[in-house]
């Protein structure tokens, strides 16, 4: 007996898309990522990729997007699992935040390939105010800082972390030293008293 393929909603082509497009970096690099590609790879009309995406840069703009979700799904799983103490949380929003690098390089990649796009400017501040916020969050119960003095503080060692990130990146430290200088950036941070 012959059966009928299963006709997707919206939303699960959609997220069956993007798999294939993780895929599809993974394997061949962002360059290798276009609308046609990812219809190819995920058997489905050219039509129906452009339609869930338009472009190859909003294609890369959701790529980018749901990366960026899932690696703040998994921090928040490791906070909740952390011991409350400001040392731990720093260590795991440390940990967390280095092992978008080693864990998801295809972010990298991603980011990479959508570099200096208007659209995409907006989409990283977007991301870097939800990850402030989160931070920010995990912290608060550890710090007698106004909500605006923590929330600047963090950004000022996002900052620090792209840096070390990159010293990461060059192999100049090794991961547990980079996590290990993050977590006492923020931890001394949360310690030295608001003057202003």
């Amino acid at each position: 007996m012959a059966t009928t393929p299963t006709r997707l909603s919206k939303q699960a082509r959609r997220e069956q898309l993007l798999d294939t497009a993780l895929a599809i970096v993974r394997t061949r690099g962002a360059d290798g990522l276009t609308l046609v590609t990812l219809a190819e790879a995920a058997g489905v009309s050219r039509p129906i990729a452009y339609d869930h995406f338009g472009t190859r840069q909003g294609l890369l703009l959701a790529l980018h997007r749901r990366l960026d979700d899932r690696h703040r799904a998994a921090i928040r799983e490791a906070l909740q699992a952390a011991t409350p103490t400001v040392g731990e949380v720093a260590r795991v929003i440390s940990a967390a935040y280095f092992a978008c690098a080693t864990d998801m390089p295809e972010f990298a990649a991603v980011s990479a390939a959508v570099k200096g796009d208007p659209e995409m400017e907006a989409v990283q501040h977007e991301m870097l105010d939800n990850y402030t916020d989160l931070m920010a969050t995990a912290l608060r119960p550890h710090c007698g800082l106004t909500p605006e003095a923590l929330r600047l503080r963090c950004v000022g060692v996002l900052g620090a972390a792209e840096a070390i990130a990159a010293e990461l990146n060059r192999e100049r430290v090794t991961a547990a030293d980079a996590v290990a200088a993050l977590t006492a950036l923020i931890v001394g941070n949360l310690a030295v008293e608001d003057r202003l």
